[in-house]
């Protein structure tokens, strides 16, 4: 059995890793080729493309990187054109996969997308081209899978792996002696996985962090993990220059364990919003991009929040800043808000707990044998 997977980005990299893994348990001599990551590598996948190589934020950053982005592309569909795997499976990055996807289905190749592009928040035009492209759409969360079915797309509902495993009971005082932490207070900062993401709010964070140290009202220890070197040494040379003094640890990986020690949690909006949730860790979520991409989510955007917890709550509890709002004085004033109400921390934390519950159903296993039976249909017709 031959799969072919693209992945494009960290969280992507995770996930693509995860099914692989259950994909290996079920039929150990699969071949797996394609993008991905170095999770996907360690797991056995046959890496043509690094990631890296297809990975940008936001329309500006497209617009650079488009006419290798559209060479990497043709090279795939090519190369599986001529050995076609059983099954195609495009992991996020959409504006990626969907192209590849259409193309590889119209040559015969079953195509499924794992991870719902946010259609039901924005662009929402691009229903017409997944109904197209994609054989099977695999859904994160539950309200994804309604979407899909209300609009005549093949869709099942796999759960988030992430909510696998995280401990339904969190041990904060476990994870912090494995850290080596011993505040009484810890307050997360993840200020985003790209090196673009770290530049924009990276100084803002930090920021952020000195008002509320300086506030008095908690002995507060301040933790920050990265998902690269790259972004960590950035973050640093920022730390070293304007806040040398700054009770802050920062760590390369590890994000897990941050925020199981912590809180409170300042970030960007991404899956460390939603791995904050599942921690129950109260936050404040922020986000900038560039002016022309803010244009563009504010010209497509059909819903009032961006972060996953709040989309998935009945009513919203994660304050979100973005753009204009994303500065240091807003933030701080939510963040203080937390700092200053326990009863505010703790009703929070239950709120968020729901999630977990919502989201714990075995994804990896579950995607795994959708795809194995979207590619034994394959087998069966040859």
């Amino acid at each position: 059995m031959r799969i072919g997977i693209v992945a494009g980005e960290a969280s992507g990299d995770y996930l693509a890793a995860g099914l692989v893994r259950a994909l290996k348990e079920k039929v150990p001599d699969v071949d797996i080729e394609g993008i991905g990551g170095p999770m996907m590598k360690r797991e056995g996948v046959r890496i043509n493309y690094p990631m890296d190589t297809i990975s940008v934020m936001g329309v500006d950053g497209l617009a650079k990187s488009l006419w290798n982005i559209l060479q990497i592309r043709k090279s795939t569909y090519l190369r599986f054109v001529k050995q076609p795997p059983d099954v195609f499976v495009g992991v996020d990055v959409p504006d990626f996969n969907l192209g590849l996807e259409h193309r590889l289905k119209h040559a015969g190749i079953p195509t499924v997308h794992y991870v719902s592009p946010t259609v039901w928040a924005w662009r929402e035009y691009r229903v017409k081209k997944i109904r197209r492209s994609v054989d099977l759409m695999l859904a994160l969360f539950p309200f994804e899978a309604d979407y899909y079915y209300e609009r005549n797309v093949p869709v099942v509902f796999v759960g988030h792996p992430l909510a696998d495993e995280v401990p339904e009971d969190v041990d904060r005082e476990a994870a912090r002696a494995t850290l080596g932490v011993d505040s009484k207070f810890v307050v997360a900062l993840l200020p985003g996985s790209r090196i673009s993401e770290v530049k924009r709010l990276g100084q803002m964070f930090i920021d952020v962090a000195v008002k509320l140290h300086a506030s008095g009202k908690r002995n507060v220890q301040f933790l920050a993990p990265f998902v690269s070197t790259e972004t960590l040494e950035h973050f640093r040379n920022l730390l070293t220059e304007n806040a040398p003094e700054l009770p802050l640890r920062l760590f390369e990986g590890q994000s897990r364990q941050v925020l199981a020690s912590s809180d409170l949690a300042l970030l960007a909006s991404g899956t460390a919003a939603l791995e904050a949730a599942l921690h129950k860790v109260p936050m404040v979520v922020t986000y900038k991009v560039s002016w022309f991409t803010g244009l563009m989510v504010r010209m497509f955007a059909r819903v009032r929040y961006f972060s996953m917890p709040n989309n998935l709550l009945e009513k919203p509890v994660v304050p979100e800043l973005m753009q204009n709002e994303a500065t240091v004085e807003p933030v701080w004033s939510e963040m203080d808000k937390y700092l200053s109400n326990e009863e505010l921390r703790r009703e929070v934390e239950r709120t968020l707990g729901r999630i977990p519950r919502m989201l714990r159903c075995g994804a990896n296993v579950r995607a795994a044998e959708e795809v194995l039976q979207m590619a034994a249909r394959t087998s069966s017709s040859v």
